[in-house]
């Protein structure tokens, strides 16, 4: 049951006034204002009066929720949208979540609590606290790296990256392969490159692939390639993420396995780094910046009640570089 302003009250041991004087931004206490907001948080509560106070009364800020900030994609899409943001005399907020899904719940409920005018959600995951969390607060709410027929959304095309890539591996001649992705609860990356990889490889006769699972992080990747590479010897070990590359190429000149004479590895990302290594790593560029911009665009534009497209496909492109051999 929807808890009211009385009930929040109740719990907090203030009055009804107090706790309305917090959410119209008014001074309270420190430890009324921890008691109401530990209240709030548990309930997610999001009064109607309230919702329908952002609606008449828009800001010029615009809350962006992000996984993590250790990363290239989110730091390169950050910039694009704040600097597309600056240009139209917005401001924009970052709530980092550090991969962890009830704070990004919760950071979508607090970005409405400050009166933001919309959000940016980069998620790797879209579940039903997310879709009753943007009901809840009303406000215009863009997804950016994933897709949900609910939510407006802003995508790199994952599945044409993959079928890039897996026709680029078997056109080198590589039919020993090694595939090593990311958890499927992430769909993008999880499924849709790893799809788009399997319909370029069943184009082709012979091809022997084994699939993987890792994290996003090069530290458990490098575990993930030691194990594989001590039980096969594949010709080339494609990585879901340039992170995931990254750590292949690691633990192979660890063990003195020539690239790509040797291994060839891929990666997906087009992160910087990946052309000042030695060799250079083959990769499918994403173009977070320019997506950043675009998402900054559309939130505008939904902000102001103008019409965006329900899925934005942003194009990507494969590099061929020196980390891959021809067989």
């Amino acid at each position: 049951m929807n808890k009211t302003i009385s009930d929040i009250a109740q719990m907090a041991g203030v009055a009804k006034s107090t706790v309305s004087r917090f959410l119209n931004g008014g001074s309270v206490s420190d430890d009324t204002r921890e008691k109401i907001e530990r209240i709030i948080k548990q309930y997610n509560y999001v009064p109607n009066t309230f919702a329908q106070s952002l609606k008449a009364k828009k800001t010029s800020i615009i809350g962006t929720v992000v996984p993590r900030l250790d990363s290239f994609a989110t730091s390169q899409t950050l910039i694009g949208i704040d600097e597309e943001l600056r240009n139209n005399q917005y401001q924009m907020l970052i709530a980092n979540t550090s991969q962890d899904m009830q704070r990004e719940i919760d950071a979508i409920y607090d970005f409405a609590r400050q009166k933001v005018s919309g959000i940016i959600l980069l998620a790797a995951e879209v579940t039903d606290a997310h879709l009753k969390a943007v009901e809840d607060i009303g406000i215009p709410v863009l997804l950016v790296g994933q897709q949900h027929e609910q939510l407006h959304s802003l995508v790199h095309n994952d599945d044409q990256a993959g079928y890039e890539m897996g026709k680029h591996v078997v056109e080198k001649g590589h039919r020993k392969i090694v595939y090593i992705g990311v958890t499927e609860r992430d769909q993008a990356v999880g499924i849709h490159r790893k799809q788009g990889f399997k319909r370029a490889i069943n184009e082709c006769v012979g091809c022997d692939v084994t699939y993987y699972e890792t994290s996003f992080k090069m530290s458990e990747a490098i575990i993930t390639a030691e194990a594989i590479l001590k039980e096969s010897k594949p010709t080339i070990i494609v990585g879901a993420t340039d992170n995931i590359a990254l750590g292949v190429m690691k633990i192979a000149f660890s063990n003195k396995i020539q690239i790509p004479q040797e291994l060839s590895v891929t990666g997906f990302g087009g992160y910087e780094i990946t052309e000042m290594i030695h060799p250079t790593l083959t990769t499918v560029k994403y173009h977070y910046f320019e997506a950043g911009q675009v998402a900054a665009q559309h939130i505008i534009r939904l902000v102001k009640g103008e019409p965006v497209e329900q899925c934005t496909i942003l194009d990507v492109e494969i590099i061929p570089r020196e980390s891959v051999d021809k067989i």
